[in-house]
């Protein structure tokens, strides 16, 4: 576990002038989160999570540079295209939103510079090609959350579907992946709506599906925004069961949705259920640890989406030796080689699952990546 002091050894010889060159050598990682605007829910955890990366990953010292992007895209492109002409960075943290992060993906290969990207949608890192092939992703892929979401419907006699998603890339993906999974299931999509993460109602969309009386809908939005659909749905009648992705996994869900958000079911990343998951897990131990160092850090528990920012230092810790077999930090080289580890990482524990990466497979996450979980007592709890 890093440890949360600013007090490092490194540091203060650096200080008193007395420390060596080698030990000097530098490694600057860029973070760009949403701590403010529409995506803060999932932002403020991921910022706050920034001062638990190793400071220090074998003789090199790492410097994180943070910038809030208030969720507006635009703003993302200006602070990764700021980081890489003026601070030279060796890797990119985030952004915090899927469409922040798409839109940054060009800069960042034109660069030659890895981005972990801690956000939802699977089209950060599908289909794989020359730009993408550059950005690693921190979350489980829809895939993996959709297959477990469709396998429950499937054994509980769902026959009929309406989807409702943010008219973005993550809400774009997951209508892709729920059209594949329902059509493998025999389950028929008869209502498809859409809305803006920034709306306040989505009492039209609501009604649409009310009207169409599927036996399930599925939500496909991330941090606040997931909880609206839902409260509009249930205070129109609808009586069906209600699906969220792993983009609606975070406390602020319960909270705002008190009651009517009562027999939701996601699947999402164990942290939600730490207390049910066996020890054998090989993510408990260590998302224990992850969630202890934040609330002392912060006084409280992390989202899950702060863990995806703790991973990405975990992959990097991994990734740098091997870099630095190739080159100095600030050097295409190092940079290059880097992607190349990141793209090799072998059985690497994370906080909610275990990575393996592959030239095609930017995610790395498998079955153990995922928990099939419901709501309570107004609680998450393992879905049994």
């Amino acid at each position: 576990m890093p440890s949360t002091s600013p007090f490092k050894p490194i540091a203060l010889l650096a200080a008193l002038g007395l420390c060596c060159t080698a030990a000097m050598a530098q490694m600057k990682v860029g973070v760009v989160y949403s701590a403010t605007g529409p995506t803060a829910l999932v932002g403020i955890p991921q910022k706050n999570s920034v001062p638990l990366l190793p400071k220090k990953i074998g003789d090199l010292t790492v410097e994180y540079i943070g910038l809030d992007d208030a969720s507006d895209p635009t703003q993302t492109v200006n602070n990764v295209r700021k980081l890489l002409a003026e601070q030279h960075i060796d890797a990119l943290i985030g952004p915090s939103g899927s469409p922040n992060a798409m839109g940054v993906i060009q800069f960042i290969a034109d660069a030659g510079v890895p981005m972990l990207a801690p956000v939802g949608t699977a089209a950060v890192v599908q289909p794989m090609d020359e730009q993408k092939k550059w950005v690693f992703k921190t979350t489980q892929n829809d895939e993996i959350i959709g297959a477990a979401l469709f396998d429950h419907m499937a054994r509980t006699g769902i026959k009929t579907l309406g989807y409702i998603g943010m008219a973005d890339p993550y809400g774009e993906n997951w209508f892709r992946v729920a059209s594949e999974l329902a059509a493998k299931h025999g389950i028929q999509i008869i209502a498809n709506e859409r809305f803006a993460r920034t709306d306040s109602s989505v009492v039209g969309q609501t009604l649409k599906l009310v009207g169409a009386n599927p036996d399930a809908v599925l939500v496909g939005a991330a941090g606040g925004p997931s909880v609206l659909p839902e409260i509009s749905l249930v205070d129109k009648g609808y009586k069906g069961k209600i699906y969220q992705t792993h983009g609606a996994a975070l406390p602020a869900f319960i909270k705002l949705g008190g009651k009517k958000v009562e027999g939701t079911i996601m699947a999402a990343s164990l942290m939600l259920v730490l207390p049910e998951i066996a020890d054998s897990n090989p993510s408990k131990k260590l998302a224990t640890e992850y969630i202890d160092a934040y609330k002392k850090l912060n006084g409280e528990a992390p989202a899950t989406f702060g863990a995806n920012v703790y991973d990405a230092g975990l992959l990097l810790a991994n990734a740098v030796p091997k870099a630095e077999k190739a080159g100095k930090p600030g050097t295409a080289a190092f940079r290059s080689a880097l992607r190349d580890a990141l793209e090799q990482t072998k059985e690497l524990v994370g906080t909610q699952g275990v990575y393996n990466m592959t030239p095609q497979d930017h995610s790395g996450f498998d079955e153990r990546g995922r928990e099939l979980i419901t709501i309570q007592d107004g609680q998450f709890r393992l879905l049994k």
